[in-house]
């Protein structure tokens, strides 16, 4: 987003904005990708095609992950920044070039280039103007106005209606880490879009990693109340059910054992079992035996 805000807001907006994912591309077809191939450069190359850098030309390239990129490729690309030129795979002509290159990395470059994994050269030409970006996680108030953009934008790109997002997804959302930054909640986003068009999303129809976080881990030391709320019930509830569970996979199901542990009367407990409609393992069930009692 970044990237789309300093290529729309340049001299160069009227020309192409193009991304490459350097990670998400294996070296071999990255290669062809940036730079394209002419006619007969490797089997199947029927027709020759532009790369890339091409494709922007007057605009901007955007290249997201570039730590990941292999030395053979890094070498060409400080060509393109130093010479402004490129050859194509398979060609000798050489092509003048004129493109801005952004660049984005989780990885520090810094230790990358003294572990010998990037180029010392390429990386002072890429660090002209350096832009952090702080984590996803330490920007809380930017998550409601990133799901909002990521909806409307993969709502229209599939020609589907936006799904809803329940008011306990979007603070579970606020409240995760985000290890993967925009890009993790991006695609989170898209998914949602394709899978559930239109629909009310819940809790439990997130991805496994959400459904791990439950309401009870936001009494984990440390934890700050999302600046869009949360609701108690809906904590109390989830706490209460996480540790009726763990009572009775300790004991087997057995419910006195479980009652004893919670100091609770088993027929409190029965009634709890019944009203969370709590299913009995399928191994712990005898023949004879109700799955609840």
């Amino acid at each position: 987003m970044i990237a789309r805000a300093i290529h729309f807001n340049s001299k160069r907006a009227q020309n192409s904005l193009v991304a490459v994912n350097c990670a998400a591309i294996p070296e071999n077809l990255l290669e062809t990708e940036l730079f394209g191939y002419v006619k007969g450069a490797f089997t199947g190359a029927v027709n020759s095609k532009i790369g890339k850098f091409e494709q922007a030309q007057g605009g901007t390239v955007f290249l997201d992950e570039v730590g990941d990129m292999s030395m053979k490729l890094q070498v060409k690309l400080l060509r393109v920044l130093q010479e402004r030129k490129l050859e194509p795979v398979g060609s000798t002509q050489t092509i003048d070039i004129d493109v801005r290159i952004i660049a984005a990395t989780q990885h520090h470059l810094e230790e990358l280039v003294e572990q010998g994994l990037f180029r010392e050269d390429l990386y002072y030409r890429l660090n002209v103007i350096d832009v952090p970006a702080p984590a996803l996680r330490d920007r809380v108030s930017d998550i409601p106005l990133l799901l909002n953009h990521f909806m409307t934008m993969y709502a229209a790109a599939n020609q589907v209606k936006r799904p809803v997002l329940s008011e306990e997804v979007i603070n579970l959302f606020m409240s995760y880490k985000w290890p993967g930054n925009v890009r993790e909640l991006e695609n989170t986003i898209e998914r949602l879009v394709v899978l559930k068009p239109g629909q009310q999303i819940a809790v439990d129809e997130l991805p496994d990693k959400f459904s791990k976080l439950t309401n009870a881990q936001f009494l984990k030391p440390g934890f700050s109340i999302p600046e869009g709320g949360i609701s108690l019930k809906n904590v109390v509830e989830d706490f209460e059910n996480t540790l009726i569970e763990k009572a009775l996979a300790k004991t087997n199901w057995n419910k006195n054992r479980a009652a004893s542990l919670l100091k609770l009367n088993r027929t409190t407990l029965v009634e709890k079992i019944k009203k969370k409609n709590l299913i009995k393992p399928k191994h712990l069930v005898k023949a004879n035996e109700k799955t609840v009692n």
